[in-house]
């Protein structure tokens, strides 16, 4: 009876941080902190941010509740085997305990076996490229910018680092100037994606996804914008003094604006592609460029 009553003090707790951490979730909580949660009613950013998030919180979930049941085994032990008054010495001492030691090895195995199944369940959901995409984009990333080729259309929007705001705050940006990628609502979307001198990264915020943008590389993204809305993308990966001013927007758009946006770029005389003929890469040593003055 006095370890059932021991066992009950020590389970109050427990019950009690998750009575509170569980009754108090906001929807923001719910989605794991990330951005781009989804309000009530609204659509997500794309297909693949509920499968992120939710992989992201059911993780952290699972992680917490290791962590309370650890942390409520330690209490419990602390508490029910101290030092009494009068005990003096040490108390039994112990090898080894063999159901503990099969609970400490399998509970965790079957925590990696299972991050593991369901990290690469949604990373394959993920990766997979479209048959047939209904755009096709291809990025190019520079030092420090972003140009855009949309590739069907045969139009481009070149692009360049983030200007200062003499009339802002300061560090402040000129907005309107940040390169602009233009997507249109619900249709399946590859962007592939090429570097002209260092490995950056595409990061859409928002979207909960990014990939690295490698020289001589060609890497893929596959996605649905299901939000009509403005979001914020940057470089994610260091390349050079100007980092931070890599930064670009993407626009969700209707179909009917996103058709306007390219007849603007055709009328604007942007027709054609952005390709690799300014990589920088080609004026490097062990390239075909010169390494040393040619003898007359």
């Amino acid at each position: 009876m006095r370890n059932n009553h021991r066992l009950r003090w020590a389970a109050i707790p427990l019950a009690a941080t998750l009575a509170v951490v569980l009754a108090g979730c906001t929807q923001a909580q719910l989605h794991g902190f990330l951005p781009g949660f989804i309000e009530e009613g609204e659509a997500p950013v794309s297909n693949q941010t509920d499968r992120i998030a939710g992989l992201w919180t059911t993780g952290w979930i699972v992680l917490l509740v290791v962590g309370l049941i650890t942390w409520g085994l330690i209490i419990w032990t602390i508490v029910v085997y101290r030092r009494r008054k009068g005990q003096t010495g040490l108390p039994v001492q112990l090898r080894y305990n063999m159901p503990i030691e099969i609970f400490y090895t399998v509970v965790p195995l079957i925590l990696v076996v299972g991050f593991f199944a369901f990290t690469v369940r949604d990373q394959i959901a993920i990766e997979t490229r479209f048959e047939t995409p209904d755009v096709k984009i291809e990025v190019q990333a520079k030092q420090w910018a972003w140009d855009f080729n949309y590739v069907d259309e045969d139009v481009y929007s070149p692009g360049i680092q983030g200007q200062p705001d003499p009339e802002g705050e300061r560090g402040s940006l000129i907005e309107s100037e940040l390169p602009v990628l233009v997507l249109p609502v619900d249709q399946k979307v590859e962007i592939a994606l090429e570097s002209r001198d260092v490995i950056h990264s595409f990061w859409v915020i928002d979207f909960l996804y990014k990939k690295d943008v490698v020289p001589g590389k060609t890497n893929y993204m596959s996605v649905i914008p299901e939000r009509i809305g403005t979001f914020k993308g940057k470089c994610a990966e260091l390349c050079g003094e100007y980092h931070s001013l890599m930064l670009f927007n993407v626009e969700v758009v209707s179909q009917e604006d996103y058709d306007t946006y390219i007849q603007t770029l055709r009328s604007a005389g942007n027709v054609g592609q952005l390709d690799n003929n300014y990589d920088r890469n080609q004026n490097q040593p062990g390239t075909s460029a010169p390494t040393a003055p040619e003898d007359n």
